[in-house]
């Protein structure tokens, strides 16, 4: 159905003619520049909320291209603007953001939103498009139960990504004229989100039991409980640093369909769930793992955190925290089930850690030049440093396997294995799988993050086999 021709179109903003709440998002690129901002938000929000939304707003640079629209609805507007309808953005978010938006979309014909004094939701809203449209003398698009108010005095209602029963409320009030479905597959995005596929690198945590061959029920229920509290921490860290990053993932090539940068998650379940997780995770250790084995895991938490608000835009610094937090897993599961840590295998693991790390960003430096990009957004890396990447990465893989060589060359390994000149198998081994994933990666098929690329790999996988095979005949 069409509207009237003579009736203007008030379209809402957060959650319908975008799929996300430009409040959390503006507040999210406010902490981002600076955490200190924190301090300020109880003494703004002693204002009004209205306020609060200026003052945010007032700090922070919005990129309304970025943003995640409704693209149903509008290529609705569209036609209805074809048709001669008047369009209003009417939002009760900062007209600065606002206007922004606006600009960006070169629909409207003007903005209504709130101003520092008032905050244009609800009622307010109602009242301010009676005031300039008079009563049933608009119609609105709305996403919210908030809406309500406003579709009492509309004349009709357009109802964006809001459910059956929103919609039935809304026909109680007015005729609905038309409706646009929000996306399904909630479930999926937020296993997305929580990235459960990458609780896969925490595997790591049991290398000191293997490599100790502690394979006692305790030590290995010790290492699970690890692998559990460090998964639930993980995820907090991967909604934070995917909430932190959303105008980046928004330009990037695949991260742009992350639940929180497309939209299919609303950024408030992250803020919600982010914090929940880690008091799981953490509250787990404290009662069931040593006192050591938390202070590892705060170390993570706070080397994450650093490593998303500020190390991972600076070159080189990015690799080697990345390298320590691969690495930080194997502390983590000596520190959960007192196994000392041998030198050996920490040397081993920070070489080959900080090849994989070089792994990572040749991959993403790589797609950056298919798009015809120079350098990689919110990175310190330009595609003309590809070559020095892939020289670094293949060499600190290759000074990986010479401290494996070492290490089955010295008196250590006969501790643990009976025939030790059998290990020496592992050298050819690691030697053809570091070099064949660099040279995957130097062909575009990285497309992962490395170690999670190896467990689906058919060819790692295989790899890892007959290592494992090797190491079991020498430990015989």
């Amino acid at each position: 159905m069409t509207t009237d021709l003579r009736t203007p179109i008030a379209v809402d903003l957060d959650g319908s003619l975008i799929h996300t709440d430009l409040l959390l998002e503006s507040f999210l690129l406010l902490i981002k520049r600076n955490p200190l901002y924190l301090l300020m938000l109880p003494l703004w929000l002693l204002g009004g909320k209205a306020r609060l939304k200026a003052e945010i707003a007032s700090r922070v640079q919005l990129n309304a291209a970025a943003l995640p629209y409704t693209h149903a609805l509008v290529d609705w507007l569209k036609a209805q603007k074809a048709q001669g309808h008047p369009l209003w953005l009417c939002t009760a978010s900062d007209h600065r953001l606002a206007q922004a938006v606006a600009d960006h979309l070169g629909l409207f014909d003007g903005v209504i939103a709130s101003d520092g004094a008032l905050n244009v939701s609800g009622a307010n809203k109602a009242r301010v498009l009676i005031e300039r449209f008079g009563d049933k003398g608009f119609d609105y698009c709305g996403n919210h139960s908030v809406d309500l108010a406003v579709w009492q005095h509309a004349r009709a209602a357009i109802v964006v990504n809001g459910g059956a029963d929103l919609q039935a409320k809304a026909r109680a009030l007015t005729q609905v004229t038309a409706q646009f479905d929000a996306p399904g597959g909630q479930a999926k995005a937020v296993l997305k989100a929580l990235r459960v596929h990458q609780w896969a690198k925490n595997a790591l945590i049991f290398v000191p039991v293997a490599a100790a061959h502690k394979l006692d029920m305790v030590t290995l229920g010790s290492a699970l409980l690890a692998f559990v509290a460090f998964s639930l921490c993980a995820s907090s860290v991967y909604l934070l640093n995917d909430m932190l990053d959303l105008e980046a993932d928004r330009q990037h090539h695949s991260k742009c369909k992350r639940p929180f940068a497309s939209g299919q998650l609303s950024v408030l379940f992250g803020m919600a769930a982010a914090p929940l997780l880690l008091v799981g995770a953490f509250g787990l250790a404290a009662a069931l793992l040593p006192l050591k084995f938390v202070g590892v895991l705060a170390v993570y938490y706070i080397a994450t955190l650093a490593y998303s608000f500020l190390l991972k835009r600076l070159v080189m610094i990015d690799v080697l925290a990345l390298a320590g937090l691969y690495t930080i897993r194997i502390v983590a599961g000596a520190a959960a089930t007192a196994i000392p840590l041998s030198f050996w295998l920490l040397m081993f693991a920070i070489f080959i850690f900080l090849s994989l790390a070089m792994v990572k960003r040749y991959a993403e430096l790589y797609a950056m030049r298919q798009q015809g990009k120079l350098k990689a957004q919110g990175r310190g890396y330009q595609v003309e440093d590809l070559h020095l990447l892939q020289s670094m990465g293949s060499a600190s893989g290759y000074i990986s396997i010479l401290v494996l060589a070492l290490y089955v060359n010295s008196p250590d390994i006969a501790v643990l294995y009976k025939h030790a000149k059998v290990a020496w198998l592992l050298v050819p081994i690691m030697l053809y799988w570091i070099s064949r994933i660099w040279m995957q990666t130097y062909r575009g098929h990285m497309d992962d993050d490395p170690l999670v690329f190896a467990l689906k790999d058919r060819i790692s996988l295989l790899t890892g086999a007959a290592a494992a095979l090797v190491l079991v005949l020498a430990a015989l």
